[in-house]
């Protein structure tokens, strides 16, 4: 029996799973007493008392650390092929000087890096965000010196699509996906024989979702930066955090718009409209990414919950494949499957080497999720 712990760190929280080979036992959400909002200058402090906070409660539910591994949420790192990735000092300290950006999954590896080494644990990371299987085509935006960003939700979206590939029958790598993660932000991907090709990055391509923009006008977005007196960190959070659905309703709760669209409240109706147009718009690219060999469309994420969504994304784009819906954001299993095929030896782990590759992109990734 294969013991596995997994952590996933959010702003304010870090989810904890506890595995016997394929099996949660345990399962749990810590919302930290000590939240602040962590930033870079008090990064390694957050680690700290969030290590602390994960070791009381293991020891309060009865649980040690004798196991096998662990496995945390990769941060911002890199662009990386897929895989399973031991970490290691230099991941560490890339994500504690937020060599490639900021954001909440950077603490995963920080805080549980010097546990693992006290307890002579392996530890891994699993498929992190900067996942970059991109075709050298999808690189190009439109602008020389402007590359676009292969960033997204690559650990459900790359266990959803192994998944819906085992219940087919077949390999992930013998067949193509199109995969929507329906979440705060929207990533639509398309895979081709176990590589994601392209996709938006939720942050600032794409359908827009529940506080994201997605793709906006270039003219009017430049005209709002110029006269509209917002600073540059004002635009980030107003383009992340203040845009789609809330800029519309006043809300970040899409089960709350759903009930206002059943109310008759016109506008709610057409704004979840909208948002499944554009979220069936991008799927129909990434199809002709794929140039239409479509095994299966797949939607996930905690959206995928909604039965109006799924319906309305559906009535769209099942034209052009089947449809597989697999509702949720099952990180903590998506961690623990990764490290059980290094395991069973059905995939081999990789080192994270900063040595001959350059990030494809210009600047630092986005802090949002």
């Amino acid at each position: 029996m294969i013991k596995i712990l997994t952590l996933n760190t959010g702003s304010t929280s870090t989810k904890i799973g506890f595995f016997h080979d394929d099996y949660c036992i345990f399962k749990e959400t810590i919302h930290h007493r000590d939240n602040n909002f962590i930033n870079p200058a008090n990064i390694g402090e957050q680690a700290d008392f969030r290590a602390r906070d994960v070791l009381d409660l293991l020891k309060g539910e009865g649980y040690s650390l004798d196991m096998e591994a662990i496995a945390v949420r990769g941060g911002l790192l890199r662009p990386l092929a897929s895989g399973v990735y031991t970490v290691d000092e230099l991941m560490v300290q890339d994500l504690s000087d937020c060599r490639y950006g900021f954001h909440a999954s950077n603490l995963g590896a920080i805080m549980a890096f010097p546990m693992a080494k006290k307890y002579g644990i392996p530890i891994y990371t699993v498929d992190p965000v900067t996942v970059d299987e991109f075709d050298e085509m999808a690189r190009y935006s439109g602008l020389e010196g402007v590359s676009r960003l292969s960033m997204s939700h690559a650990l459900n979206m790359k266990a959803v699509a192994r998944r819906t590939a085992a219940k087919m029958g077949k390999e992930y790598d013998k067949l193509n996906f199109v995969v929507v993660h329906l979440g705060s932000g929207i990533s639509v991907s398309a895979h081709r024989q176990g590589r994601m090709i392209d996709v938006n990055n939720a942050n600032n391509e794409g359908p827009f979702s529940v506080e994201r923009c997605g793709t906006l006008p270039a003219l009017a977005l430049i005209n709002i930066c110029y006269n509209s007196g917002h600073s540059e960190k004002e635009m980030i959070k107003l383009v992340n955090s203040q845009g789609g659905l809330y800029s519309y309703l006043g809300t970040k709760d899409f089960r709350k718009a759903e009930k206002r669209a059943a109310a008759g409240e016109t506008k709610a109706v057409n704004v979840i409209k909208a948002l499944t147009y554009q979220v069936a718009k991008e799927t129909g690219a990434m199809a002709a990414v794929l140039k239409g060999d479509v095994d299966r469309i797949i939607l996930t994420g905690g959206m995928a919950n909604s039965k109006i969504l799924i319906g309305k994304i559906t009535e769209r784009v099942s034209f052009i494949a089947p449809i597989a819906v697999v509702p949720g954001e099952e990180e903590l299993e998506a961690l623990a499957a990764g490290v059980l095929r290094v395991f069973r030896r059905e995939e081999k782990v990789k080192d994270y080497i900063d040595i001959g590759q350059k990030p494809t992109f210009v600047g630092k990734h986005s802090n949002e999720d």
